[in-house]
């Protein structure tokens, strides 16, 4: 299909819609992706959604820890409905074209709970920060409205930081070629197709960058750094077991969030990775939603039944010990 265009400077044409060239050109494939891409969207759903209710319903559940989690799988639900609903569509009825418009919007929902998400990860480090490192002072530091608070703010921030960015993006000129090497709008294929100047939303998206995503980094990496030193100096392996437990799970998110968004943000450009971008896009945008759940749920029975307070019992009596 031939995309839309209106006359633009010269020989040129504006392009009003892309074609998103997808995971390949082999049509035998297709069907066999969109099973296999509807299972996992279907998974991802159903596990992040039995997440939001149970934490709901469960009166045992109602603690910021769980809070945290709630909002964490909420946002997961959005962020892969950003981009897969489009993907399955296009293998199913083979239509890749998506119009600039829609292109623009779904990044623009796609950065954003993806800033939104870099916000919440930092908010739920700094919650087992205190848990663990500030026990006795815990209860009164996280309470119910500061819980409110950071989580608003990490939603109403993700989706700020990327409002101007699209904005910007809204005034530029695509002109041809039409082709997204991608499965979804993503920053950097956009820009390419562009036969504006670019060098403005590059510098702004730059900035974003390091506004919404540098600091919950940093503050991710300084309370886990303060969390490993405090749990080492408990003198009880029992004390730091259960310490440890209630972090893990969190942990392994964090890693794989951070992991997958560097290698495609930072890395892909190289010559080594430059073909397996889409491949690592899949981790990122994709795997990462329906694993989350998954890290949260394989916990063991007694982990997941740990009461704050017995972890705080336990970290109270090994700071006893050694002042002792």
């Amino acid at each position: 299909m031939k995309p839309t265009t209106n006359k633009c400077h010269g020989n040129q044409t504006t392009i009003t819609e892309f074609i998103l060239l997808g995971l390949g050109t082999f049509p035998q494939l297709h069907i066999l992706l969109f099973l296999l891409f509807l299972v996992i969207y279907i998974v991802t759903l159903a596990g992040n959604i039995l997440i939001i209710a149970l934490v709901v319903a469960d009166q045992h559940l109602h603690t910021p820890m769980y809070f945290f989690l709630g909002n964490l799988s909420c946002l997961e639900t959005s962020y892969t409905s950003a981009i897969m609903p489009r993907m399955l569509i296009s293998l199913l009825t083979g239509d890749r074209t998506i119009s600039v418009h829609a292109c623009l919007t779904q990044l623009y929902f796609f950065g954003s709970l993806a800033a939104a998400e870099c916000s919440l990860l930092s908010v739920m480090s700094y919650d087992r920060y205190l848990a663990i490192c500030k026990p006795l002072h815990y209860s009164a530091l996280m309470n119910g409205s500061f819980c409110i608070k950071l989580v608003a703010g990490s939603w109403i921030g993700g989706f700020m930081s990327v409002a101007f960015l699209i904005f910007v993006m809204s005034q530029l000129t695509f002109c041809g070629p039409n082709e997204i090497d991608h499965f979804f709008c993503d920053f950097s294929p956009i820009m390419k197709l562009s036969c504006s100047d670019t060098h403005t939303v590059e510098v702004t998206s730059f900035i974003i960058s390091c506004i919404f995503t540098l600091p919950p980094f940093l503050l991710t990496l300084a309370s886990y750094g303060s969390i490993i030193s405090t749990i080492l100096r408990i003198p009880s392996i029992t004390g730091r077991k259960k310490a440890f437990s209630t972090c893990s799970s969190h942990l392994i998110v964090v890693s794989i969030f951070y992991g997958t968004l560097v290698i495609v943000y930072l890395l892909s450009d190289s010559d080594a990775l430059r073909d397996l971008n889409k491949v690592f896009s899949i981790f990122y945008g994709v795997l990462t939603p329906l694993v989350n759940p998954l890290v949260y749920s394989l916990r063991n029975k007694e982990d997941l039944e740990l009461p704050y307070m017995a972890v705080m019992e336990s970290l109270i009596q090994g700071y006893d010990r050694i002042e002792a």
